[in-house]
């Protein structure tokens, strides 16, 4: 058994909290694969399309609306995500990033779940998220905590959409859809 530090998931890190800066680092990893997995590498953050450049910069602005949730390992940030902020009883799920360090021992399953359970608790009635096709572990994780594939919302091409229905009782279980 090796001795690993306990994982944590933090709703809306403030700028000054511990590993507040490695929110800003997950997302420029976040960034830059996703851009390179496109076919459309970057240098570097400087070189990120203006939208992703500013989340990078500036996570709090950029997500102030938004649930913000980060996994630590002691004092460093090892994953998050953003919960979008609920329009017609809608969230969205974006920008799930586990450092790659720290893949398999859940963190981005925490995560999910993390986010579940804030939209059970604000009456979110569907949670949706969009993953590139190539992401096929992304796809399968999905798929195992209860999100199927639905008709795109999103032009982009090579992009599945998916969705789920949260428990309707915060902290279970129960109701139809994701656990």
């Amino acid at each position: 058994m090796t001795d690993q530090p306990e994982v944590v998931v933090v709703r809306r890190p403030g700028r000054d909290a511990p590993g507040a800066d490695g929110l800003a680092e997950l997302l420029a990893a976040y960034h830059l694969r996703t851009q390179a997995e496109k076919g459309e590498a970057v240098a570097g953050v400087d070189a990120l399309p203006d939208r992703y450049r500013a989340e990078v910069s500036d996570p709090w602005t950029a997500f102030a609306d938004d649930e913000v949730l980060v996994s630590m390992s002691g004092d460093t940030a090892v994953g998050c995500l953003v919960v979008t902020a609920p329009v017609e009883g809608r969230a969205e799920v974006k920008r799930l990033w586990t450092n790659p360090a720290f893949r398999g021992r859940g963190i981005a399953s925490g995560l999910i779940g993390a986010a579940l359970a804030h939209a059970a608790e604000t009456g979110v009635s569907t949670v949706g998220l969009s993953v590139w096709e190539w992401r096929t572990e992304a796809i399968a994780l999905y798929e195992r905590l209860g999100f199927t594939v639905t008709q795109s919302w999103d032009a982009r091409e090579r992009l599945v959409c998916m969705e789920c229905v949260p428990p309707t009782r915060p902290g279970t279980t129960e109701g139809p859809g994701c656990p």
